[in-house]
């Protein structure tokens, strides 16, 4: 597998014009496991003041990733798969996600981006590049139209395999700022 990734990035970087993006992805999809401390930012039209949360964030390639929210109130996110568990307040929650295409969006752009899996990506969103392998920027904007209703963009900022900040802007101007940094040592 790791060959394989490594033989991408190698033939994007030969390639050309979308080599960056591409280059970018190989290294993505090389990563297997990863784990980061965020913090979160609601920035709500009803609100004065943006709503944080903090936790970590766990990724096991290709489509395991778990959001833990530690304050203010715990909370665990778990998709595997196509299936979402959320844990909260001593109950559990299990949604197919094929029931739920209005999240499909938030999740996507964040499991897809990890895995390097451009191809996702461009089933569900135009997908923006600028940047480098060395500091690089991504802006996804739904293809759905009724998708279109609920996310405006997702914009993810990264260097190399790391991802460092993720922005949600929804159609109704609400919006959602992650900013992500390396885990503590356990």
């Amino acid at each position: 597998m790791m060959r394989r990734a490594l033989a991408l990035v190698v033939l994007a970087w030969l390639c050309g014009a979308s080599s960056d993006l591409d280059a970018v992805m190989g290294v993505l999809a090389m990563r297997q496991h990863g784990r980061v401390e965020f913090i979160e930012q609601q920035f709500l039209a009803v609100l004065d003041h943006p709503v944080e949360s903090s936790g970590e964030l766990r990724y096991d390639a290709p489509d395991h990733l778990e959001k833990r929210t530690l304050l203010p109130r715990p909370e665990n996110l778990v998709l595997a798969g196509g299936v979402l568990t959320v844990e909260r307040r001593g109950r559990k929650h299990v949604l197919d996600l094929q029931r739920y295409p209005q999240i499909q969006p938030f999740v996507e752009s964040i499991r897809a981006t990890l895995a390097g899996d451009r191809s996702a990506l461009e089933r569900i969103f135009h997908v923006e590049f600028a940047g480098s392998v060395e500091r690089w920027n991504l802006v996804l904007v739904p293809v759905d139209r009724q998708l279109a209703r609920t996310v405006k963009q997702v914009q993810i900022d990264g260097s190399r395999d790391q991802l460092h900040r993720i922005e949600i802007r929804q159609a109704d101007g609400d919006r959602s700022l992650m900013t992500l940094r390396a885990a503590a040592a356990p």
